[in-house]
């Protein structure tokens, strides 16, 4: 007897203190499955979302308040005005298949993304540099054309994340970082899985097992939610249930800012949208509101350029471009168009609930629309690289990015010398009333240009299990860092 309730009070012990015990593995609700897992070439930012600080790291990283903090240096010195940056890097760090990083691998990364058939998608990053040296094996010299009070910055980047050369044939399929989770499988379609790396540098995760799981139709994402299929939806598409997950104790709903500029983009090159008028025409066209509400349900603030409305270096120019039909109509007639019609490219999925507002708005000042729905592989092949396309609604989630407006073949194709004479001023100048002048007369400079129709900026909604800690609320980059991410006991 005695024998028996010894054992049957060891096994409720143990199967008490399993059922108490925090989780260590996670499922993470992704809407786009990222088309490689290469940070350093592709522009989706799918693939950071599933990279960023989890699997790959740069010199330096974004933290969740958007500053920039160390990352596999630990710290730098700043020299001859801001034109000489000294990185020390931190010892002991290796990659997932056990080689030592260090200042040879700075220097692979860096200089194969600035080399001049470099394919990587932020290549304007690194233009700015001048020779890349190590003076020992953990001090890295960069020496800069000219003073960058901004490169720091640029060096905390996905595009910017340190690579090791014996593994980079694999890198789209099989990549191989200094992060605290290692790759384990990608099952395409369906799900990508990373494992913590045993020999991270850092503080090891809480979480050991995390999975991405691709769910691009809303229906099937709040499904997945509620039948707890998914443990977290950082970046969740089914805006309109929201209430109802609100109301369930078993959920909450996390809503913050991202740096994502949602514009209607147009191709500046293409007949008649080359005519400035048409372009005005078009941002006159289209109700700002009526794309919040009707597309993310009432989420999201209007934005008049392409500015994060969160930036204290923003200027609110929505009246610029104030919903006007009658104007519109004027505009279009002074240009001497009339009949016009214009294809309308829409990937996934956002862009597909606002474009059939746009396309109804344009209709209604006589511009008629062409809609072709997208897959995102597509979007990129078709619109994003090859810029053949006349109006497409996208979101540029990427931070304090109005840098690409002077980009020479850059999808929308304005790139006018005045806005690069700007960006080339904005790179030597380190002085931060001076740059913060610069970036409000670049606001200003596309905005009565009317580049693009600016609409709103991306909200970050996210759902996720109550007991989950740690999430981002906000998304300074788009990043699902998984490394403060914890179930409470």
């Amino acid at each position: 007897m005695f024998a028996r309730s010894t054992l049957a009070a060891a096994i409720l012990a143990v199967s008490t203190g399993a059922a108490f015990a925090a989780p260590t593995q996670i499922t993470l609700g992704m809407v786009l499955e990222p088309p490689n897992l290469n940070p350093t070439e592709g522009a989706a930012a799918a693939v950071d979302e599933v990279v960023y600080a989890n699997l790959f790291e740069g010199l330096t990283r974004i933290a969740p308040d958007g500053s920039v903090q160390p990352g596999l240096a630990a710290s730098w010195d700043v020299t001859e005005g801001g034109k000489v940056y000294t990185f020390h890097l931190r010892d002991g760090v290796t990659f997932h298949d056990g080689a030592a990083f260090d200042a040879q691998d700075v220097i692979f990364s860096l200089d194969r993304a600035r080399a001049p058939d470099s394919t990587n998608a932020q290549k304007e990053l690194f233009t700015g540099i001048q020779s890349v040296e190590a003076l020992d094996p953990l001090t890295v010299r960069v020496t800069l054309k000219g003073p960058d009070g901004g490169f720091p910055f640029k060096m905390a980047w996905g595009d910017a994340v340190m690579v090791d050369e014996a593994s980079i044939a694999g890198i789209a399929t099989k990549p191989v970082g200094t992060g605290p989770y290692r790759f384990g499988e990608w099952r395409q379609g369906d799900l990508i899985r990373l494992q913590a790396y045993d020999g991270y540098w850092g503080e090891k995760p809480a979480i050991t097992d995390a999975t991405f799981r691709f769910i691009s139709d809303p229906t099937a994402a709040f499904a997945a939610i509620m039948a707890e299929d998914v443990d977290a939806f950082p970046n969740y598409p089914a805006v309109e249930t929201l209430p109802q997950l609100e109301a369930d104790p078993r959920f909450k709903v996390i809503v913050g800012t991202t740096e994502g500029e949602t514009i209607l983009a147009m191709n500046n090159t293409r007949a008649p949208l080359d005519d400035l008028r048409v372009r005005q025409a078009i941002t006159h066209a289209v109700n700002r509101q009526d794309i919040i509400d009707g597309a993310m349900f009432g989420y999201g603030t209007p934005i008049g350029t392409h500015f994060a409305p969160h930036n204290p270096d923003y200027i609110d120019l929505t009246a610029q471009s104030a919903y006007d039909p009658e104007q519109a109509k004027t505009l279009l007639a002074e240009a001497g168009v009339s009949g016009l019609k214009l294809r309308l490219a829409l990937p996934p999925p956002y862009a597909r609930r606002g474009g059939e507002i746009i396309a109804a708005e344009l209709a209604a000042v006589g511009i008629a629309t062409e809609i072709t729905n997208m897959e995102w592989a597509q979007w990129l092949e078709t619109v994003h690289n090859g810029g053949d396309f006349d109006l497409t609604v996208i979101s540029h989630v990427e931070p304090l990015d109005i840098g690409i407006y002077g980009r020479d073949g850059y999808y929308f194709h304005y790139a006018k010398p005045e806005f690069k004479a700007l960006m080339a001023k904005l790179q030597e100048t380190v002085e931060p009333e001076a740059r913060s002048a610069l970036l409000k007369d670049a606001q200003k400079m596309i905005a009565d240009d009317a580049v693009n129709v600016y609409l709103f900026q991306l909200p970050k909604i996210g759902v996720a299990n109550a007991r989950i800690e740690g999430l981002w609320a906000n998304a300074p980059m788009p990043a699902n860092d998984l490394g403060a991410v914890r179930w409470s006991e």
